[in-house]
């Protein structure tokens, strides 16, 4: 007897739907930006976590660094470093074209992301105080994009591993809201907008969605021994 769900990725169906979703969102934001439709929505995000005439952070010393290492995880070595070990693993388990796609989405995410960054090249926000040091330009932010990209990413190709749906979705959906977290703790840091950051994350999980379903093969079911 065939399993209803066999080892392999999630089915392309849902992963066009959801990049076509994303990659929707990322238009109307890109979109908004460029009109000039944002400020508002950009200036109350930045403000939100503010208080007093300096602008200070409300919150305790703890939620602060609470804050900066939820950013550090969409750092360039934190992020990499799991990267790495997630391909280290994906090779242990025999999933070498898994690796190897899961390698490629995220050095072709980072290349796209720094691309478009050059092009639009929009300042950091300046309304409140960063803090955290930042360079670079803003739009779409490269924290929430690289996030998005690898930790979805990596969900995807480990979902691949289990038979059970209520599984893969999980790993899915904990990967989309952590690096949602990582996104908006740009904001509450005061180094990006919010719509750099909700375009980047868009962006960035649009391209991890788009990458599996082209690139992954479809799953074939298998017999269970005995």
């Amino acid at each position: 007897m065939k399993l209803s769900s066999p080892p392999g990725p999630i089915d392309r169906r849902i992963l066009w739907t959801a990049s076509l979703i994303l990659w929707t969102g990322f238009a109307i934001t890109a979109s908004a930006v460029f009109g000039g439709k944002v400020e508002a929505f950009d200036r109350w995000g930045l403000l939100a976590a503010r208080a007093g005439g300096e602008h200070r952070f409300i919150g305790s010393a703890f939620a602060l660094e609470a804050v900066r290492d939820m950013t550090a995880l969409g750092g360039v070595l934190l992020r990499n470093l799991f990267m790495l070990g997630a391909a280290v693993a994906l090779l242990l388990l025999g999933r070498r074209r898994e690796a190897v796609v899961f390698a490629l989405t995220v050095a072709g995410g980072w290349i796209a992301n720094t691309l478009v960054k050059a092009l639009i090249a929009r300042e950091r926000p300046q309304i409140v105080p960063h803090l955290m040091e930042a360079g670079g330009e803003s739009f779409p932010s490269g924290h929430s994009f690289n996030a998005a990209v690898v930790y979805i990413a990596m969900a995807l190709a480990f979902a691949a591993l289990s038979r059970r749906q209520s599984v893969r979705y999980t790993l899915v959906a904990g990967a989309m809201l952590l690096s949602a977290a990582i996104a908006w703790s740009r904001v509450m840091l005061g180094v990006h907008f919010p719509s750099d950051v909700v375009a980047g994350w868009l962006g960035g999980a649009a391209w991890a969605f788009t990458a599996a379903a082209l690139l992954y093969r479809p799953a074939e079911a298998e017999v269970p021994s005995g």
